[in-house]
């Protein structure tokens, strides 16, 4: 921000210092007030309205620490940034100027080279700080009273809410640029007001920050992964508080979200063309038409028996409707051929777990399932393929595929053979529980079935 027009105030018991501060920033085009002693800078202070506050140290009746904590301590002061100048540049004079809320701290040897600069520094960020609203949601009293007077303190607006459900409702009239919440509040929780912004396309942008205990680490890891931007952990630092948020609140953050939006539109897009595929592929063949989506389904209810979290049952869904991807790198005379397939054959066929995965590796974002499309075709006693793993060796979710697999392939139409009643299929799938499928799969597979006759 230029210093032109801006209202400062130069509080100093030396007049030559005063003066040519005020020759400087005047040159700028700085509107500038000066007061030789910190009570008359006070006093000036809470008559007028200034951008901007320049206090020395050590001057007669009040010093520029005391002069600082007053002005922060006045709410018609407490936005206003002010900038320490001294001769006193050492560590400990430095930490005390910032614990009275001070936003700069300047050597008087360096006031003529550095000053202009930081001062255009310090009204960017207060100008900054000033158009953005943080949301703070939390049950305690005490604690949404500390969060916003240190948020306050440091130029931010302050909006606060004592639940989900009233947080909500303030988004609803006012959008926030951020929004601090805690995790066990009564109504609704910070993990379900997560999900309703996150799920919003309106509010989606929005950083979410997660207040939380050490004891709730497990709960804060689910509510990243629902899109919460970052935590932390209470008891917390006010000052570490102001900082993460100027950080999160800054262009070069908004630029990552709105990166990560942009390539989360793209993994989707890909998916989408993935999906189409294995589509395409299996409607060539009359059997197999809804075979990715049926055992989709079916894992969906074994990740969910398994209390999976709902974003790895997403993913685990997503791994099995495209199982078969490689199916696209195997030529037509064996992936169409009406019958058994010779044993050379069959080995051009077993290389599609290979080339499905293959296909992801070109896209980190689907790397986590890319296990799932590899192994579906390992078996529990490690006599699959293509690398031959056994038991816990081979990736849950390719345990799972391969019994919801198992099952939709003995239930559907072959060539070479008819369809399989449901009793005889279950029957079959017991008998190879231990042997091709993984037992703890297998069981939760039956008790999925048992409950639900339809699938």
């Amino acid at each position: 921000m230029d210093i032109d027009a801006t209202r400062i105030l130069i509080v100093d018991d030396s007049a030559v210092v005063r003066k040519s501060l005020t020759k400087l920033l005047e040159e700028s085009g700085a509107e500038v007030t000066a007061a030789e002693d910190g009570e008359k800078g006070l006093e000036i202070a809470l008559s007028q309205s200034f951008d901007l506050i320049i206090t020395d140290v050590e001057m007669p009746k009040l010093g520029g620490y005391a002069l600082c904590l007053k002005l922060k301590n006045n709410p018609a002061t407490r936005t206003t940034p002010v900038i320490i100048l001294s001769t006193q540049d050492s560590d400990e004079a430095i930490e005390r100027g910032f614990q009275a809320g001070a936003t700069a701290y300047i050597s008087k040897s360096d006031a003529m080279s550095q000053l202009k600069k930081t001062i255009e520094k310090v009204l960017d960020k207060s100008s900054f700080k000033q158009e953005r609203t943080v949301l703070v949601v939390d049950d305690s009293k005490t604690i949404r009273f500390l969060v916003e007077k240190g948020l306050s303190e440091a130029g931010f607006h302050v909006l606060t809410a004592t639940n989900g459900k009233e947080g909500l409702a303030m988004v609803n009239i006012r959008v926030p640029d951020l929004i601090l919440s805690d995790i066990n509040m009564p109504e609704m929780n910070g993990i379900d007001f997560c999900k309703q912004i996150k799920t919003n396309p309106e509010w989606t942008k929005v950083p979410f920050v997660v207040m939380s205990s050490h004891s709730e680490r497990s709960l804060v890891r689910g509510m990243i992964d629902q899109g919460a931007t970052t935590y932390i952990v209470k008891p917390f630092n006010l000052d570490q508080l102001v900082v993460t948020i100027e950080n999160l609140l800054s262009d070069h953050f908004l630029q990552l979200l709105e990166d990560k939006e942009r390539l989360d539109s793209e993994r989707k897009m890909m998916l989408a063309s993935i999906i189409s595929i294995v589509t395409a592929l299996e409607a060539r063949h009359e059997y197999a038409q809804g075979h990715s989506e049926a055992v989709a389904r079916i894992v969906a209810g074994m990740g969910k028996a398994l209390k999976m979290a709902p974003e790895e049952i997403d993913l685990l869904k997503i791994a099995a409707k495209i199982h078969n991807l490689g199916y696209v790198a195997i030529p037509d005379k064996i992936l169409l051929k009406p019958g058994k397939l010779s044993d050379e054959e069959y080995a051009v066929m077993k290389q599609h777990p290979i080339e499905g995965a293959h296909i992801l590796t070109s896209n980190p974002a689907l790397k986590d399932i890319i296990p799932a499309l590899r192994s579906h075709h390992e078996r529990y006693d490690g006599a699959g393929y293509p690398d031959g793993l056994k038991k816990e060796e081979i990736h849950l979710w390719a345990r799972m595929i391969a019994v919801a697999d198992t099952y939709k392939a003995l239930t559907s139409v072959r060539p070479y053979r008819s369809a399989q009643s449901k009793e005889k299929a279950l029957e079959l799938i017991a008998d190879l529980r231990g042997n091709r499928l993984c037992p703890k799969c297998v069981d939760v597979f039956m008790d999925l079935i048992n409950k639900n006759p339809n699938r």
